[in-house]
């Protein structure tokens, strides 16, 4: 063979020197094999000229494929495709059409792998007309891969979406906050946004970042989320699973952005008549469970957590919310009022992120006081929307509320004292319209918190 631009031993100068020593010491004639160079899905790589025959080693090609060994078969998978290659020796008879090789489920004539110098090498042309790709001496193309379509199917206790692909990418899936984030490698497509019938994930949405697609849908507190691949002879599937009948994994601390801990804590007032305080956090609780989210009422009807249980649960939580109504001997006070706490926790790092003494993430160890103060905005808000007007104070008395990490507050229902305050509290409207303000403010506050902590997780690392 007559060596031309592409077959000289001057490129690159030392590599190419060196590998040409070693093939000749392997016996091998110089007009048989020459280095050159090849064009690999748009990078500059080496390949080898063989009897005529293009072939790039496997740790070239391990770029864009998989390959692996069995004996004297290698096993290429990838772009969709898998190719079953036999390994000759015999470099020369390797580099002909007698050799049968089998693309995805077809069996066809073409050349197969050698040995050069005890490293495997790979035909060129057999491997693009098995991948689909576009080969000529010197240039190996694929085809960018795109997103052919998007569907989704609703069901019982989850809900799926399947993304068809032109071929396979990387795929990798992050919670961030209340959304679940699928970044598609490298793949193109055009951005839009999809409607599904799936009560647990009833919107998602295809942006552009950068040189890859993100998939963005909704998740709710009580569901789980699974991603997997569906590769087969020229088509790949990303299908994705999540609903309440999907097994959680998330790891423990995204579980306090994704899985908050709310606990509602109503005080026994005794001579009050009906037991108020229980009855707003009994119904607050169900709408929150209902929601799909994780809630605790310290007691029942019957029993109550002793006070080491209550604060061990106070400094697990995300929100606390203690319901009470006001008793002082001789007080002349009515209405609803809403506390923030005042003053230093036990815990001496919960102080130094209050104080503004935050480490990365430690937002999600402790929140300062703007987040109980945003909570009790909400809440007299709602609480104004449902008809109770509701006024605003802070205390330093309740030691549950000093322990809790985040958002804490405490509520007082009316005044034990006050005649008008327990009619009111007798109408079951009352009652219902501030069970609705508290589930409606915490999931509020929640929903915003984790997208705040999913912006800052965003900008940090990927889960």
């Amino acid at each position: 063979m007559k060596r031309g631009a592409r077959t000289s031993f001057l490129w690159p100068l030392v590599p190419a020197a060196l590998l040409g020593a070693g093939l000749l010491g392997a016996g091998l004639a110089e007009a048989q094999i020459a280095l050159s160079k090849l064009t690999l899905a748009g990078k500059q790589v080496q390949s080898v000229n063989l009897y005529g025959a293009e072939y790039a080693s496997q740790e070239t090609l391990s770029a864009l494929l998989n390959v692996s060994r069995d004996g004297g078969l290698l096993r290429v998978t990838g772009l969709g495709h898998t190719l079953l290659l036999p390994i000759d020796e015999d470099q020369q008879r390797a580099t002909t059409d007698f050799n049968t090789v089998q693309l995805d489920t077809r069996r066809v004539q073409a050349r197969a792998a050698t040995l050069i110098n005890g490293n495997v090498y790979l035909p060129l042309d057999t491997l693009a007309r098995g991948l689909g790709a576009k080969y000529e001496p010197g240039n190996f193309r694929v085809a960018a891969p795109t997103l052919q379509g998007v569907s989704s199917r609703a069901g019982k206790d989850a809900d799926r979406l399947v993304l068809d692909l032109s071929r396979d990418v990387e795929v990798i899936d992050e919670q961030r906050g209340a959304n679940v984030v699928v970044t598609l490698r490298g793949l193109k497509g055009e951005p839009r946004k999809y409607t599904t019938r799936g009560a647990f994930v009833p919107r998602a949405e295809v942006t552009r970042e950068k040189d890859n697609l993100q998939l963005t849908f909704p998740l709710t507190a009580a569901s789980g989320v699974r991603v997997y691949k569906v590769v087969r002879p020229g088509s790949v599937r990303v299908v994705i699973d999540a609903g309440p009948g999907i097994v959680r994994t998330s790891p423990a601390l995204l579980e306090h952005v994704t899985r908050p801990l709310i606990v509602l804590d109503p005080m026994r007032v005794e001579g009050a008549g009906r037991d108020v305080t229980l009855e707003v956090a009994r119904r607050a609780a169900e709408l929150l469970s209902g929601a799909g989210w994780q809630v605790r009422v310290t007691r029942d009807s019957a029993s109550a957590m002793n006070l080491r249980t209550k604060l061990e649960l106070a400094r697990q939580s995300d929100v606390f919310l203690a319901l009470d109504l006001g008793r002082l001997p001789g007080a002349k006070r009515s209405g609803v009022t809403v506390y923030e706490q005042s003053g230093q926790s036990s815990a001496q790092i919960i102080n130094a992120i209050r104080a503004g003494n935050a480490p990365p993430y430690g937002t999600l160890v402790a929140g300062n006081a703007g987040g109980t103060r945003k909570l009790g905005e909400l809440l007299r808000g709602e609480l104004k929307g449902g008809g109770v007007a509701a006024n605003q104070d802070t205390t330093s008395r309740v030691l549950t509320l000093r322990e809790a990490p985040q958002a804490a507050l405490l509520m007082e229902l009316g005044w034990a004292s006050n005649a008008e305050d327990l009619a009111r509290l007798a109408v079951d409207r009352r009652l219902q319209a501030m069970a609705n303000a508290l589930a409606r403010s915490v999931a509020t506050y929640l929903t915003a918190r984790a997208n705040n902590n999913a912006n800052l997780g965003a900008q940090g690392v990927a889960r």
